[in-house]
């Protein structure tokens, strides 16, 4: 294992100080972190690996045990401590008990279809047939519409109720109002202090809610309204003649709604999680397991799954065809019609990676010259072409290969662009683009601290860069000014073990929020080493006693850690990764997913 760092700077780990991809490789236990690892080991008698991981994410050794088993029962808070909940709840229970229409309005992306489908099939389980609409992205744009609401109404809606959306829809509202049709909306997206009337707004990134929620993904506080509507139920007698819904039955949803939202796997969204896979693992829900089955997932579920071979292929459908397949698929009790659109959704991902592959090259190539010319903090690029479906997935590889936050916007024939934007750690990019709202910069936008939308005519888009430089410069500088992959500990292929992952299981799932271990194999020699696929690279690494070790580098045959590996057949490198399950051909093996290389030769010590 690695020995603990000073509290000012942490220890370089096996010298790297400049790896392939330009990173420091440091111990991630600071001397505190190190302290309270063994405060966890020797008064829980868990072995240091272990230890190790979970002081660095933060766990405390009084609530080490509490840690590694997240209890729902525990962590779940009080739905009325958030603001309106009672009052949601007491609106949709009145319009339950007198079987009134209810028609949700969801957002198009995974948090949406799954906020939406969860809802829905509670309603379901009551006798209640409700309404579900997704907007088209390209023709309602995001959130709830003046024409969708009267369409709605005029099919017998009397209760409007959004999901994921909502929280500043001004306008939208006005027309709910004037057609006499109630409105509740549960939301998670940050908001000013200003909100829409309606009869009920549930969202804890509200100003004035100090639940301490606001990490929740929109469909974790669907799930924490429907604890609180079933309470109320229950406490109505309304379950004295029938059974009362099965809420567990529903955390798969909620699982997959929240990890591919990238909101932070710690606190209840930990035990969401963790029920959740268990849950997926059972296979009850068939548009889950048909999705599944057609993505190739194997073994036991894992976030890796959700957030990037289930999520992108309910998104393909928001993306670039219907925006409504991805509630129907997670909604439907038949098993035949959950495979067709399971089938449609995969080809319908096939086409949008397609697309993807032609924009951002395009993207690339104009981020290029705009760093040469000016170097700004961040990236705006655009295109009439572009399908503004794709356009955020183009913002977060810009990102990912430029270190710092990017906007893709597609603009259509009047010059008006829809544009995405990911940020990195450290650079609120929700809170900016609000302001170049209100400084008329922006037609609208909104979003978190690492994710925005925006909608902004071509004319503005210079001055619009200006400003993002202007304000912020600084954050970016400062949350750029070292690039460092932090490392966990380190080990041999011969260390590398199936007992090994399933210690480290113990303190997962892992994801935003709650990394994966990331494990360092000094001098590890490339036996081999080729690419398969689109663009990977495989390798075999063998330790000094011979074991060897089968690895994988995603999207890296033009990247300098996979160069360095094509180049180093036969010799001995530093690799840096983490660890998995791979069941392929049914039989389960670790594997490493390589992230980073360095050469030997060229380190510190």
């Amino acid at each position: 294992m690695l020995g603990t760092s000073g509290e000012e700077e942490r220890r370089l780990v096996l010298g790297v100080a400049r790896s392939a991809n330009d990173n420091a490789w440091r111990e991630r236990l600071s001397g505190a972190d190190a302290r309270a690892a063994m405060a966890i080991s020797q008064s829980h008698g868990l072995p240091d690996v272990l230890a190790r991981v979970m002081a660095a994410r933060g766990v405390a050794p009084e609530l080490a045990q509490e840690f590694l088993e997240p209890s729902l029962k525990t962590l779940m808070p009080d739905p009325s401590g958030l603001v309106d909940m009672d009052a949601a709840v007491n609106r949709i229970a009145d319009a339950v008990q007198s079987g009134k229409k209810i028609a949700i309005f969801g957002d198009y992306d995974v948090d949406g279809a799954t906020s939406s489908a969860i809802f829905a099939k509670y309603l379901q389980w009551l006798g209640l047939d409700p309404i579900i609409h997704i907007p088209d992205r390209i023709i309602e744009g995001y959130g709830p519409n003046g024409p969708a609401i009267e369409h709605l109404r005029q099919g017998g809606a009397d209760l409007l109720v959004t999901l994921d959306c909502g929280s500043t829809s001004f306008e939208a509202f006005e027309t709910a109002k004037r057609l006499d049709l109630d409105v509740v909306v549960i939301d998670h997206h940050q908001v000013g202090e200003t909100l829409p009337e309606v009869n009920a707004l549930v969202n804890p990134n509200r100003q004035d809610d100090l639940s301490g929620q606001g990490h929740l993904a929109a469909v974790g506080v669907t799930f924490l309204f429907l604890v609180g509507l079933n309470r109320e139920l229950r406490r109505r007698g309304h379950f004295q003649t029938g059974k009362q819904p099965d809420l567990m039955a529903l955390l798969d949803l909620v699982a997959l709604g929240t990890v591919c939202d990238v909101v932070p796997l710690q606190g209840l969204n930990r035990a969401y999680v963790t029920r959740g896979l268990a849950v997926m693992h059972q296979r009850r829900n068939y548009g889950l397991t048909a999705l599944a089955d057609v993505a190739r997932v194997s073994g036991k579920p894992v976030p890796y799954h959700l957030g990037f071979l289930i999520g992108p292929r309910i998104n393909a459908g928001g993306r670039i065809g219907d925006a409504a397949l991805g509630a129907r698929l997670l909604t439907t009790e038949d098993p035949f019609e959950a495979r067709s659109i399971a089938e449609r959704l995969d080809q319908l991902n096939s086409e949008r990676q397609a697309m993807e592959a032609v924009m951002l090259e395009q993207a690339g190539a104009d981020a290029a010259i705009a760093l040469e010319e000016r170097d700004p903090a961040v990236l705006l690029t655009g295109s009439d072409d572009w399908h503004p479906g794709i356009v955020g997935l183009i913002a977060s590889r810009l990102k990912e290969a430029h270190r710092r936050p990017a906007f893709a916007i597609a603009y259509d024939q009047s010059g008006k662009g829809t544009g995405s934007g990911r940020s990195v750690s450290g650079v609120d990019l929700g809170k900016a683009v609000r302001q170049a709202v209100e400084n008329g910069l922006l037609e609208k936008g909104g979003g978190h601290a690492m994710a925005a939308g925006l909608t902004v005519l071509r004319e503005k888009a210079a001055d619009l860069e200006a400003f993002f430089n202007e304000t912020l410069k600084e954050d970016v500088e400062t949350a750029t000014a070292h690039r460092e992959l932090k490392v966990d500990a380190a080990l041999t292929a011969t260390g590398a073990t199936l007992d090994l992952l399933e210690l480290l299981e113990k303190a997962g799932p892992y994801g935003a929020g709650h990394s994966e271990p990331v494990f360092a194999f000094p001098a590890h020699r490339v036996s081999f080493a080729d690419v398969v696929g689109k663009g990977h690279v495989r390798a075999t690494l063998a330790a000094g006693d011979g074991t060897a070790l089968k690895a994988i580098c995603f999207k890296a045959d033009d990247k300098p850690h996979g160069q360095m590996l094509l180049e180093g057949r036969g010799r001995n490198l530093h690799v840096a990764g983490t660890l998995s399950i791979d069941t392929w051909q049914g039989t389960p093996k670790v594997q490493l997913r390589i992230l980073d290389v360095a050469d030997p030769q060229k380190t510190r010590l």
